[in-house]
């Protein structure tokens, strides 16, 4: 009995040791995990030179000279472990050698990244806070960014991700973001962050732990959910389903870690953070109609890297406002500028930006379109081909750049009809040349459809137009004998020129400008007290497109 007793006191013992044992290490197992094979994302890969020509960087921040020039100052695992207690956050930040991995990758190696990202900051991090305050979301979000895009909005992942919150397409259309060939809101800071701050709180409500969201936000809720699986039952968080998860994924909530970690404790570190030179008030505006930057530009004399800054999300430099009402982002005082000229805008350059709604296809010679040397003339050439063995219609219409039905028509086939060898075929075809202005009055005149018998042609066809040809000669002949007499007729003296009619009192008023580099009409208009559609009512103008040492008459003032 005695030693029966002590059996099973040496049991109770052990298996109090071995539950004691177990415990340590699921509390230990976030300080003591270790990874030698660890994969940092992409934004490490952030080409720092390029961000400093960034335009709100360049225009608005003021950096440290001698920031690169210093040392890290060095820190010891309990340093960091006792600074990051003292962040005040809701989501569990705990140390480990992954955490400082990432964190002397930021201090050591990445020290000019994290300085222009704190440049940036200045005019991102608010955009974050206001959404993640609204949701009720935990602050230590807005880092997130840090490690997604290092603060790019225009970022693009190899795998496609893109933007700040590097939205893969089919999440980004699941969230409401709308991605077409003219605007990815991906792209947009604040349409994007309040996507991925809705985003992030229904990956929380479903797993209930911060970790498990921050994870599934990264590789996707279906890689968590089957690291879950196979971690085993019971509750679990990011570090108990560590060696089950993607290897980019395992690093990213330490990343995370380390991002807040970093934009906390900089100064330690002898990170100089890039300072605002003055803020950036910027306010926005509805477009309901289509405009380009350009045309922005032009008229407000704002540069492009200005508008695509703030409005990255527009991939064209194309406002589609004539499709729905989009927000357009500008500095504070030149939004209500926008209000106030916006018809100036829309109309300036208005031809080189507009889109044509109905489009009919060019018959015979005609204009298609021109600039201030030439326009753009299309031919139509009437050729004549004799069918070799193994051609078809199919083979013929591509050699002559036409098509099937094209051909068929030009020689009365009806829709299933064939061709046979030696036949001859009618080909009109369709050229575009370009025709400088002091040729092109008189090339449009001159340039006509060839008939069969002006152009070179086979042998076999040449027979079947003899006659034709014979026909057309004996009717020139007969013109010729008929107006023949009339050129020995004294032609009519040209009649004097009228007299210039008398200017009324405004046109006497009236001045004359020349157009100089650089000039619009806005501008022009509001120098003389004009509108720009005077301007152009007076010179009898369909565009607003100007030309240094043009002349412009100027009306007088109403």
């Amino acid at each position: 009995m005695k030693y029966t007793r002590r059996f099973l006191l040496s049991l109770a013992l052990c298996a109090m040791a071995a539950d004691a044992a177990q415990a340590a290490s699921v509390l230990d197992v976030r300080e003591s995990v270790s990874d030698k094979s660890i994969v940092y994302p992409e934004s490490f890969e952030t080409d720092v030179c390029r961000m400093r020509d960034n335009w709100y960087l360049r225009r608005y921040a003021a950096f440290d000279d001698k920031a690169d020039t210093r040392a890290d100052a060095p820190a010891s695992d309990r340093d960091i472990i006792d600074r990051l207690k003292a962040m005040p956050v809701t989501i569990e930040m705990p140390y480990n050698s992954v955490v400082r991995s990432y964190i002397d990758m930021y201090t050591q190696r990445r020290r000019q990244m994290v300085e222009n990202m704190l440049g940036l900051s200045h005019y991102y991090m608010p955009i974050f806070e206001e959404a993640l305050d609204r949701h009720g979301m935990p602050m230590e979000l807005k880092y997130l960014p840090i490690i997604e895009s290092a603060l790019n909005p225009v970022a693009v992942s190899r795998a496609g991700a893109t933007g700040l919150w590097q939205f893969m397409l089919p999440t980004a259309t699941g969230q409401g973001l709308e991605v077409n060939s003219l605007v990815d809101e991906r792209r947009d800071p604040y349409k994007a962050t309040d996507a991925a701050v809705r985003y992030l709180k229904q990956l929380y409500e479903t797993y209930e732990d911060w970790s498990l969201a921050i994870a599934a936000y990264n590789c996707g809720p279906g890689n968590v959910n089957k690291a879950l699986r196979r971690a085993g039952g019971g509750k679990k968080d990011f570090w108990a389903i560590y060696p089950f998860l993607p290897a980019e994924t395992r690093g990213y909530v330490p990343g995370f870690i380390a991002a807040n970690y970093v934009m906390t404790y900089y100064g330690e570190h002898n990170i100089a953070p890039a300072l605002a030179r003055r803020p950036l008030v910027v306010d926005s505006v509805h477009v309901n109609r289509r405009v380009h930057f350009e045309q922005i530009a032009d008229v407000m004399g704002i540069t492009l890297d200005e508008l695509r800054a703030l409005n990255p999300q527009y991939r064209k430099d194309i406002i589609p406002g004539n499709i729905k009402p989009y927000p357009l982002v500008l500095p504070s005082l030149q939004a209500y500028a926008y209000v106030a000229n916006e018809d100036s805008i829309i109309n300036h350059n208005a031809s080189r930006y507009a889109t044509r709604d109905v489009v009919e296809p060019a018959t015979g010679t005609s204009v298609q379109g021109s600039d201030e040397r030439g326009d753009y003339v299309d031919e139509t050439t009437v050729k004549y081909h004799k069918v070799r063995k193994g051609e078809n219609l199919t083979s013929i219409a591509r050699r002559y750049g036409t098509t099937v039905g094209a051909i068929r028509r030009n020689n009365g086939m009806g829709r299933k009809s064939g061709v046979r060898r030696g036949q001859s075929l009618k080909i009109i075809t369709t050229t575009r040349r370009y025709v400088p202005k002091a040729e092109s009055a008189e090339t449009c005149r001159q340039v006509e459809p060839e008939s069969p018998d002006t152009l070179s042609v086979s042998p076999a066809a040449s027979e079947a137009a003899t006659a034709d040809s014979a026909l057309t000669r004996q009717a020139e002949e007969v013109v010729r004998a008929i107006t023949a007499p009339e050129k020995t007729k004294a032609e009519p003296k040209p009649k004097a020129a009228a007299k210039p009619k008398k200017q009324t009192s405004r046109q006497a008023s009236a001045t004359i400008y020349t157009v100089r580099s650089g000039d619009n009409l806005y501008n022009i208009g509001r120098r003389h007290g004009v509108t720009s559609d005077a301007i152009m009512k007076a010179n009898g103008m369909k565009n607003d497109r100007l030309q240094p040492g043009q002349k412009l008459k100027i009306p007088a003032k109403k």
